[in-house]
């Protein structure tokens, strides 16, 4: 029996994970694609964007979120269940895409597909890196890389790894495909941006250009590299750990009041976002007035905003947020001046 193949989608925070499964799923052709969803935090935000595409390939059966854990920490107790339930279907996925957080390492996850009772039916098609340009452009991955790299040059029996840079090597060095995503906003420095991934991956992974998560599904779906064959050419800063923990990361839930100005909140964000050096927001809004849901999306102080879909009519319309950031978010502060 042919194997299913799935497509694991990996990425830092706000690179554009989503936006590319949205494209993917806008163009599947009437292909039976079956969604993972994985979130860092309780707040499902990924799968309600998804649910809100229009498409018909997004139906909420076809759906499955793993909130509240990273998936990498959880395989057995979350994502080998998911995965038993989705092929035990009567009409089992044509593929399988999953969406890791973006605090997740994914060769955890591709070690769990060499697993019997997956291995059987379901082989990694190949592990899709996106990669947010302006960020790397900027050193987001890192406090300071240059620092970092120039420590460790001078003491190499030091430890000076960044845990945004352990993240950031783990996703690339296991990659079968990079994407490097929001080419729009980096002004000609693609070049640059390019050259330092390809010092942090493995040799000859093809690195595409786009912009919104605008790649073809069939670059993005038919790799055939069976993953899970070869991980031991896919290294990781977390080889000799039995598990990582994300003690350098914290996540909160921020419920918001009546919102009158959508753009005022989109102002008010960029500001905090400078003030408390969170590394990513996002969430839904209830704007007075308007029938349509609006989405926040934020990487550090690079907020946007835009409507998706009505609110449904049985549907509470509120306002919340989720914010991520390094360990020690000064969460009152965070509070009282998104409330105020």
């Amino acid at each position: 029996m042919n194997r299913i193949p799935a497509t694991i989608v990996t990425g830092f925070l706000g690179a554009g994970k989503t936006s590319l499964i949205q494209h993917l799923i806008a163009n599947a052709d009437g292909r039976r694609i079956a969604l993972i969803i994985n979130e860092f935090g309780d707040v499902g935000v990924d799968r309600e964007l998804l649910l809100g595409c229009g498409d018909e390939s997004c139906g909420a059966d076809d759906i499955v979120e793993l909130a509240n854990g990273c998936i990498c920490c959880t395989v057995a107790d979350d994502f080998l269940p998911t995965m038993q339930a989705l092929l035990g279907r009567d009409d089992v996925p044509e593929h399988i895409v999953i969406e890791t957080s973006g605090l997740a390492l994914p060769k955890p996850l591709v070690k769990a597909f060499a697993w019997p009772e997956v291995r059987s039916r379901v082989t990694v098609d190949g592990v899709v890196a996106v990669i947010d340009g302006p960020a790397v452009a900027a050193g987001l991955f890192a406090s300071d890389p240059a620092a970092v790299q120039a420590a460790r040059l001078a003491d190499p029996s030091l430890d000076h790894d960044d845990p945004l840079e352990e993240l950031f090597e783990d996703q690339v060095q296991c990659a079968d495909l990079i994407v490097l995503n929001k080419i729009d906003l980096l002004n000609g420095d693609a070049g640059a941006v390019e050259a330092e991934i390809k010092t942090r991956g493995r040799p000859n992974v093809p690195i595409l250009e786009t912009s919104h998560g605008r790649i073809e599904p069939r670059v993005l779906t038919g790799i055939g590299a069976a993953a899970e064959s070869d991980l031991d050419t896919r290294p990781s800063h977390h080889d000799s750990a039995d598990d990582h923990d994300h003690d350098d990361f914290e996540t909160m839930r921020v419920p918001l009041g009546a919102v009158t100005d959508a753009d005022a909140l989109q102002s008010r964000l960029t500001s905090l976002a400078a003030t408390y050096g969170w590394l990513r927001v996002k969430g839904f809004v209830a704007v007075d007035g308007r029938p349509l849901r609006h989405v926040v999306q934020g990487v550090g102080a690079r907020i946007n905003g835009y409507y998706d879909r009505p609110w449904g009519p049985d549907e509470q319309r509120r306002s919340e947020l989720v914010v991520i950031g390094r360990q020690g978010l000064d969460r009152a502060g965070i509070l009282r001046d998104l409330r105020g």
